[in-house]
């Protein structure tokens, strides 16, 4: 991703969004959120690149500015929650779009972002359902939703979607998690038995009462 153009038609791709041109200046082109009319992507050319605006959580900040040169404390907006990215071909597309839909999160009540912060919470060693966690994301009748956010996870690193298993205990098709096998395989490195397929609710499902405190729960 290196033009304006392809940065404005991928935030143009999240539900509710538009297009804005607030400053009666044609340099500066940025996408909000219908409704709330929130902003999370800025486009400007600065000293000879596209640059991009977006919204971060201030844990995930740094973590940005350090991997790439590129990324920067943010051009005239408040360095703490926004960072610049420079378009000048050193970022790889993947991260330049998980970085404008993490802004795009920040600024939402996306049920995608909701759902994330729900695996989050599963603690190492245990599993959670899709109904468990479509509850713990404020809606239970989004089950069917959770596995779609699965499967678009974008930080497999850090959202540990292995963990999630159906209302039987039974592990994801072969198409997931990397392929045949690798799902049972990531669980039984963190010490959960997989038998025929299947996980045993009753001794590693999770719940907080279960997993106890707080920190507990973030291992």
């Amino acid at each position: 991703m290196q033009t304006r153009e392809e940065a404005l038609e991928y935030g143009l791709s999240f539900p509710n969004t538009y297009q804005e041109a607030p400053f009666h200046d044609p340099n500066w082109q940025l996408v909000r959120v219908k409704g709330s009319k929130k902003v999370f992507l800025w486009t400007y050319e600065r000293e000879g690149y596209v640059n991009l605006n977006v919204k971060v959580d201030p844990e995930w900040r740094d973590f940005w500015r350090a991997s790439f040169e590129a990324v920067i404390p943010a051009y005239h907006q408040n360095k703490d929650h926004w960072n610049t990215i420079i378009l000048d071909g050193s970022i790889p597309d993947l991260e330049i779009r998980r970085m404008i839909a993490e802004s795009y999160d920040l600024v939402v009540d996306s049920p995608s972002k909701r759902i994330y912060d729900a695996v989050r919470r599963i603690p190492k060693g245990h599993v959670a359902t899709y109904g468990q966690v479509a509850e713990m994301a404020g809606d239970r009748k989004m089950a069917r939703a959770v596995g779609n956010a699965l499967h678009r996870n974008p930080d497999p690193e850090n959202i540990p979607c292995f963990r999630v298993v159906n209302a039987k205990g039974e592990l994801a098709g072969k198409f997931a998690f990397g392929g045949k096998d690798a799902q049972e395989e990531l669980l039984q490195r963190e010490g959960v038995e997989v038998k025929n397929g299947k996980v045993d609710l009753e001794k590693y499902g999770f719940t907080e009462l279960k997993c106890g405190t707080i920190s507990d729960m973030k291992k």
